[in-house]
């Protein structure tokens, strides 16, 4: 199926060919038959993307901040290597889409096959969109007219936040799309509207809908306009629908108010603001969230968890139905909005015309129907890319399959793996982008959506899990049954009983003879400074002192991986890193282990105390509660009155320490590329996996435990 996708390195636009999405749980799978160009949104993507480095740079001071931390922590190269790998990733464009539902989530109600649904949907022939952000769209509605609904509902929400009453005057500063909706609802609310920007047909469309109008292209004063237009009192209320760089729509907007006036910024513009406007007129300002309550909340918008009306009347859903509703009834016009329309296949145009800031208003991009390609052809979920003689080397006879494509894996693991000499067969994702971005960049043979695929393929004997953390435990088991070796990324699982089953699994392939081998991402006990300190503790015989600080850093609580049931925390996420690091280096299996834990709001940082079967003792130090300019992690090992101490896996120095002092590496290297390699090696040559089984299962069950 195709996709518009848009480089933000670049700024090109291409229709892509993608894999049907999968659908989900909680999703409705759709076929899209309209969509809109947002175009103050994505022109703003567009020139983003075009422009060069330095400006770039300009744009995102905050970016550029943690970039030179990075720089002084991880070293040069590698935030290189991050930033490329960030600016290289695809962007799916759109989010206002109309379609024909094909296939109901599980557990989503409300929703049949073949009903027509207003969504936040991409610029694609199927879309996969969680329920929440779904509306049933009423007969009477055109596709054309629903594919505004969004729009629409993001205006909406600006005059929730306004609270208009009847009679009252609002200024609407801004008269593209979202603005021109907006005077609409707000005289559909029965005020007084006047409309405020430099595009005469946008003010003659304003004037159309029943608002005064103020043309600033010919020089007329907007302040002075608001005045007489309140009869001298001051405005109510201001919407600024602007998209602009500058301070002065939000100056201009509290001159214009009268005391104790509303002001609600809907588009982008600059927050400079002056408290002497504000303070004498105890004015209100309020930046509007997009849709409504629900936006960016993955409980709402990911699980499905409704608001409670009588609690939270208008969600984002539910705006979406009020806007269905007044394009039902008419009382909101939109096809006067409508300046262009494209089929699909032509959509470049629509951007090199937004892009050359060519005169335009809604653009609609149109999609083949049921007639014109078959329901079967937009299901297809693999795309080929290469043949088997075109891909990379196959000498390991290792043929590898990648199920998960995020950032992670493309930036580090499937480049690790490439380097190895490994035949990249398939890559498959839940949506499509990822995997056709990795394939193509890293010479994959095929891509998909389909993730049994992976396992049914006789030609893959090697799978890589890097998924979100809830679905390793059931991968790793499907691609053991399958007969394929293993690497997942950490962690293994999330649960005591999903472990179980891992174990239970494993122990059933015993009998055959070559029974698959399963490893776990633990690279830190790869890395080259953890291989020297491992050689130079193989000369000492009594137990050691482990002092592990890792300047881990604030993650959002709402964050995936901070979720329980998804990601399962970060201790079970990333914390296992550094159980398994000092087991490794310990060379002995944990007999105890405790934890002690900040008090809200610092939970996440915790001292994690081990000690092993030799006497050894361990401290992990994961501390979310530190700076980013300080480096990220440092070990610190006492043996035998000598102590080693590496710093962020660049520095290793030696203190007392016979024939070593110091061992330094110019980049960071955490072991990533040798960790792949070495299960590459094993599967290719027969051999034992390079982290016994046991000690992964030990590892995995110790970092449960210390999350619980």
């Amino acid at each position: 199926m195709k996709q518009i996708l848009q480089s933000l390195k670049t700024g090109v636009t291409e229709v892509a060919e993608i894999p049907c999405p999968a659908v989900r749980r909680g999703q409705l799978l759709i076929r899209t038959t309209q969509t809109l160009v947002s175009v103050g949104t994505e022109r703003m993507l567009v020139e983003f993307g075009k422009a060069g480095w330095i400006e770039k740079a300009r744009q995102q001071p905050d970016k550029v901040r943690m970039v030179l931390d990075k720089i002084r922590t991880d070293g040069l190269a590698p935030t290189i290597e991050t930033v490329f790998n960030k600016l290289d990733q695809p962007l799916p464009l759109g989010y206002c889409n109309v379609g024909i539902v094909m296939e109901v989530g599980g557990g989503v109600t409300g929703f049949s096959v073949g009903d027509r649904v207003a969504s936040n949907g991409k610029h694609a022939e199927v879309v996969s969109v969680p329920a929440n952000l779904c509306a049933r769209i009423p007969d009477s509605v055109t596709d054309e007219e629903a594919a505004y609904t969004v729009i629409a509902a993001i205006a909406l929400q600006g005059i929730r936040l306004v609270r208009p009453t009847l009679g009252e005057s609002v200024v609407v500063t801004g008269l593209g799309l979202i603005g021109l909706v907006a005077v609409q609802l707000l005289r559909a609310h029965g005020c007084r509207v006047l409309g405020i920007d430099y595009d005469s047909a946008k003010l003659s469309l304003a004037k159309q809908f029943g608002a005064e109008v103020v043309d600033l292209s010919a020089g007329e004063d907007p302040v002075m306009a608001a005045q007489r237009f309140s009869r001298g009192r001051g405005v109510d209320a201001v919407i600024i629908t602007a998209s602009t760089k500058s301070s002065e729509p939000v100056h201009q907007a509290a001159l214009m108010s009268r005391k104790r006036g509303r002001i609600v910024l809907v588009g982008v513009t600059g927050l400079e603001l002056s408290r002497a406007d504000f303070y004498e007129k105890e004015l209100t300002f309020q930046v509007s969230c997009s849709y409504g309550p629900g936006r960016y909340d993955p409980n709402y918008e990911e699980k499905g968890q409704d608001y409670p009306i009588g609690f939270v009347r208008w969600t984002e859903q539910r705006n979406f139905e009020a806007v269905l509703d007044m394009l039902a009834d008419s009382r909101l016009e939109v096809e006067s909005l409508i300046s262009h329309r494209f089929a699909i296949g032509e959509a470049e145009k629509a951007y090199e015309l937004i892009a050359n800031a060519a005169p335009s208003m809604g653009i609609l991009l149109q999609y083949p129907t049921a007639e014109e390609k078959t329901e079967a052809a937009l299901r297809q979920q693999t795309v080929k890319f290469l043949s088997p003689r075109q891909s990379s080397s196959q000498q390991t006879g290792v043929s590898v399959a990648f199920v998960g494509s995020g950032n992670y894996a493309t930036a580090v693991l499937i480049p690790a793996f490439k380097q190895t000499g490994a035949r990249m067969k398939m890559v498959a994702s839940s949506g499509g982008v990822s995997s056709v971005h990795a394939g193509r960049k890293y010479g994959f043979e095929e891509t998909t959506t389909d993730t049994d695929a992976v396992f049914a393929d006789p030609e893959i004997n090697t799978v890589v899990i890097t998924t979100r953390h809830d679905s390793h435990a059931d991968l790793v088991c499907k691609a053991l049954m399958a007969g394929k070796h293993v690497f997942v990324e950490k962690p293994l699982c999330l649960t005591l009983e999903e472990l179980e089953k891992i174990r239970a699994t494993y122990v059933h392939l015993e009998a055959r003879d070559n029974r698959p081998l399963v490893m776990v991402g633990f690279n830190r006990r790869f890395a080259p400074h953890i291989r020297k300190v491992k050689s130079l503790l193989a000369g000492v015989s009594e137990p050691k002192s482990f002092v592990m600080t890792v300047n881990a850093g604030a993650i959002p609580g709402d964050h995936w991986t901070q979720d329980k049931e998804t990601g399962g925390g970060r201790i079970i996420g990333e914390g296992c890193h550094f159980v398994d690091l000092l087991r490794y280096l310990a060379g002995a299996s944990i007999v105890t282990h405790t934890r002690v834990t900040m008090a809200s709001p610092s939970s996440d940082t915790v001292s994690l105390q081990l000690e092993f079967a030799d006497g050894s003792i361990g401290t992990i130090h994961y501390f979310a509660n530190g700076s980013k300019a300080f480096p990220k992690e440092r070990l610190e090992v006492f043996a035998a009155g000598r102590v080693l101490q590496l710093d962020n896996f660049r520095k290793l120095k030696g203190y007392g320490w016979p024939g070593f002092k110091h061992m330094n590496l110019w980049n960071q290297d955490k072991g990533q590329k040798a960790c792949a390699a070495a299960f590459v090696k094993a599967v290719s040559g027969g051999e034992a996996a390079p982290i016994p089984f046991e000690e992964i299962m030990e590892v995995s069950r110790i970092s449960i435990l210390l999350a619980s």
